[in-house]
């Protein structure tokens, strides 16, 4: 009888499991895997895993740039209390392509020692200590250092937070990344639409409009707590590895691609780093453009909120497109133009039209996700794409350092933003040429060889 009774419970007990594994199979977009033999504790304790991940993603993208646009709306105040140049404060707005180049590429290598959940949650606590840090640093050299720190912090989570996607969400790549890319753009625009209001609510003093953003870090630090000792290098979500394909390619077995002979490769680089030279002159001095022409400082915080809220719909739309395309260079002349039509406008009637101009330079400015998209599209293994990114990510911003500060130094010596705009022009128009050269349908295999 006990042995019946036994075996009874045994099979109530699988048919359970195959239930809860079946309807984890129908569901996939839980982010839960059912394991035969997983207590009921476990599975419970991976579903809030799971939740607390998506709000540390979210928290955490949403702190990747208001320490640069949030500066950027009250670049004005900043340089009369500090004392600063006009070339100083070009160098400034330099600073965040500069730590992303320096600072990006040793995000790999922490996330491999320290696990990549421990590396977000130490950027995170960077950001937070250097946002509240440099508003009373006490000059121009210890409000950069502060800078420094907090653009460290959103240089290692920014390149670890695709990793972290693919390996705690492997089939929902896709609608993570999307939700990723929406929480970034929206507190890229939150930041700078808010920043002034903000300061004036706070008596008037840039010191705290800039400091109170760094409640937001020290908030995205806790859903990350969980996960600092996490150093296993599936997630609990991760998918087995397919047998055959990119993901099954081991090191050692291919040698790496020779990537510097590779054209598409160069024009991909220098695609990345002349937009995003065009994105850090528009967050770094954007405002203070439309200020000088005559517009309130409330008012420019919104127009910047323009062209980076532009970001959140286009985001989804433009890699879509893309995909479709054999050749991504019409969507390159079509943003290309965007730009060159936005920065006539301002030369010629920055307040007339002003918030038409910043909707053209909100699409322009959305060429980064056609960057990422075109890096998926010109490699055809998973390693070829992992190796062309990191060259063009670290080419790009290397290329982008320059731009913000060369604007710096034209305003100052010019005294107005003609110079400037004119760079600016300029810049676009062989950001359209390689554009359409990295749009080719071609792949750097084909290009660099083994």
């Amino acid at each position: 009888m006990m042995g019946l009774m036994a075996s009874d419970e045994a099979r109530t007990e699988t048919r359970t499991e195959t239930r809860t594994q079946a309807r984890a199979e129908r569901h996939p977009e839980s982010g839960v895997r059912a394991v035969p033999g997983e207590a009921p504790a476990t599975r419970a304790w991976t579903a809030w895993t799971t939740r607390l991940l998506v709000v540390g993603i979210v928290l955490a993208a949403l702190n990747l740039r208001p320490a640069i646009t949030s500066l950027g709306a009250l670049l004005e105040e900043v340089r009369d209390g500090l004392g600063m140049s006009g070339s100083i404060a070009g160098l400034l707005t330099s600073v965040p392509p500069l730590c992303f180049a320096v600072f990006g590429v040793t995000a790999p290598r922490l996330a491999r020692r320290f696990g990549p959940g421990a590396v977000v949650c130490a950027g995170m606590a960077a950001i937070a200590a250097g946002l509240l840090i440099r508003p009373y640093a006490g000059g121009t050299g210890g409000f950069l250092a502060a800078t420094a720190l907090a653009l460290m912090g959103i240089a290692v989570s920014n390149v670890l937070m695709p990793v972290i996607v693919k390996r705690y969400f492997p089939d929902r790549v896709g609608s993570m990344t999307g939700l990723y890319s929406m929480a970034l753009a929206l507190g890229t625009s939150t930041a700078a639409a808010a920043t002034v209001p903000v300061t004036n609510a706070l008596g008037g003093h840039w010191q705290p409009g800039l400091a109170v953003w760094a409640v937001l870090p020290a908030l995205a630090v806790v859903p990350w707590l969980p996960f600092v000792r996490d150093r296993r290098t599936p997630g609990p979500a991760a998918a087995p590895r397919p047998e055959n394909g990119p993901s099954a390619e081991k090191p050692g077995e291919q040698p790496p691609l020779r990537i510097t002979r590779s054209r598409t490769a160069w024009a991909l680089a220098v695609f990345f780093g002349l937009q995003a030279t065009a994105a850090y002159i528009t967050m770094g001095w954007m405002a203070q453009i439309f200020r000088d022409s005559g517009v309130s400082a409330g008012t420019a915080g919104l127009l910047l909120a323009v062209i980076m809220v532009m970001g959140v719909p286009l985001a989804f739309v433009i890699p879509r497109v893309a995909t479709r395309l054999p050749h991504q260079g019409p969507i390159v002349l079509v943003l290309g133009v965007c730009g060159l039509a936005g920065y006539a406008g301002l030369y010629f009637a920055p307040v007339g039209g002003a918030w038409v101009w910043a909707l053209l330079l909100g699409i322009s400015n959305c060429a980064f996700p056609l960057a990422l998209t075109m890096v998926g599209m010109r490699a055809r293994t998973g390693a070829g794409v992992a190796q062309l990114s990191a060259f063009a990510q670290s080419t790009g911003y290397l290329i982008s350092i320059p731009g913000p500060l060369l604007v710096g130094v034209l305003y100052q010596h010019s005294g107005g933003w003609g110079l400037p705009i004119a760079l600016m022009s300029a810049l676009m128009v062989p950001q359209i040429v390689v554009g359409v050269l990295a749009g080719r349908d071609r792949t750097v295999e084909d290009e660099a060889g083994r």
